[in-house]
């Protein structure tokens, strides 16, 4: 999938493509990427939306790099071919490939400059003619682009987050996230009848990515049953006939009630789910920004009780959250002590270096000391606010580690 994040690093070399056949009008609307390749391509980004300079800036921002531009191949008007919004791409492709892609887009008539190549030194240089107009450290001028990004921020959500997001993008990198086990498909022996376990993926009023829950647990060798609260008052089915059972997300009942509250107050049911509601126990409460979080971050998988995490403990990886009440709430120091010591707690938000973290927006909630999950002692049960059913696949990730 080719993304406008730039990959290769030194190796990287950076393409123009003119599709306005020389034209630099200044106006336009972006253009829908789909060029795509047979692998040549590790990024590609449109110019129509702001103009090639602003494209190329883009590409180091999301790509966290540095590149080096040199304009002189594209003319003698500096200011119409910085900011001329005509149709075109860049295009990043490795060293030894430039040749083998030139040689394809001169084929199809289709004219392409190199215009510059991508460094490790994450400094942006524009050059013209050889003279330098710019020359400064990518991530002081990403800084600058996102200010107006920030200053909006602040007027929806705590301001001391803004902050704390805006001062901690100069010190983002590329995130780590090792694995203590080989990725594999699903034996296919778990796809048979006689073998798959049932799971009730049970749903409420309002409650959403169900359909994502059962596509997971079908993928990893399940049966899943779509199962509405309706069903369970009616005695339509019964719980009994399950080895599992998955509770979605989503604002049921508009989450007035606090998070998931809006499942307990069913005396119907109330002996099939237990207990529920207890003050003195952890819960989740309103993010500290004051607002929904929809945001992609990395969890690290501590070691626990759980049996879904075994053979996991240890690695870190990227994950969706989406939630405007997940900061985990403990009553009191002696539960979250408790939580602690005892390995309750398996899930925890992390930083860039796989470290658990408060500090906003790695922790998009505030909960302490990162914790993102919550289990039984026994290992049964386990509540979590991330989404890991959002990006079970590939293509869902945002980003990911190109090894």
């Amino acid at each position: 999938m080719v993304t406008p994040d730039l990959k290769l690093g030194e190796d990287g070399i950076l393409l123009y493509i003119d599709l306005a056949k020389g034209k630099w009008r200044l106006g336009g609307s972006a253009l829908a990427q789909d060029l795509f390749g047979d692998g040549l391509i590790s990024a590609g980004h449109d110019i129509s939306d702001g103009g090639l300079l602003v494209c190329a800036l883009e590409m180091a921002f999301a790509g966290n790099c540095g590149i080096a531009l040199d304009l002189a191949p594209l003319g003698d008007n500096v200011f119409q071919s910085l900011f001329a919004k005509e149709l075109g791409l860049i295009l990043e492709v490795s060293k030894n490939n430039v040749h083998s892609v030139m040689e394809k887009l001169s084929s199809l008539d289709v004219s392409a400059k190199i215009i510059g190549q991508v460094t490790t030194l994450l400094v942006i240089e524009l050059k013209v003619d050889g003279i330098t107009h710019l020359n400064e450290k990518t991530s002081l001028l990403r800084y600058m682009w996102e200010d107006t990004s920030f200053q909006h921020e602040k007027l929806q959500k705590l301001a001391s987050c803004v902050e704390l997001e805006k001062k901690g993008l100069k010190f983002r990198h590329e995130p780590s996230w090792p694995l203590s086990f080989t990725l594999s498909v699903t034996d296919e022996k778990f796809f048979t009848t006689a073998l798959k376990l049932k799971v009730a993926i049970i749903r409420e009023e309002g409650s959403n990515r169900d359909r994502e829950m059962s596509a997971v647990f079908y993928a990893t060798g399940f049966e899943p049953w779509d199962v509405a609260m309706l069903d369970l008052l009616n005695g339509v089915i019964s719980l009994n006939e399950f080895r599992g059972i998955a509770f979605v997300g989503g604002f049921s009942y508009a989450d007035v009630l606090d998070s998931t509250e809006g499942w307990v107050p069913r005396p119907q049911v109330g002996g099939v789910f237990g207990a529920a509601g207890d003050p003195s126990q952890p819960r989740f409460v309103h993010n500290e920004s004051g607002r929904f979080e929809c945001r992609f971050t990395s969890v690290t998988i501590k070691n626990s009780h759980t049996m879904m995490f075994k053979g996991m403990e240890g690695i870190t990886l990227g994950v969706w959250a989406a939630h405007g009440e997940g900061k985990a709430y403990f009553p009191n120091a002696g539960v979250l002590d408790c939580v602690l010591n005892s390995d309750l707690a398996p899930l925890r938000y992390c930083d860039d270096d796989g470290n658990p973290t408060v500090a906003y927006p790695f922790n998009l909630n505030g909960s302490p000391l990162g914790v993102a999950a919550i289990c039984s002692p026994d290992g049964r049960h386990l509540t979590m606010m991330p989404h890991p059913e959002r990006c079970f696949l590939m293509w869902q990730f945002p980003w990911y580690p190109k090894e």
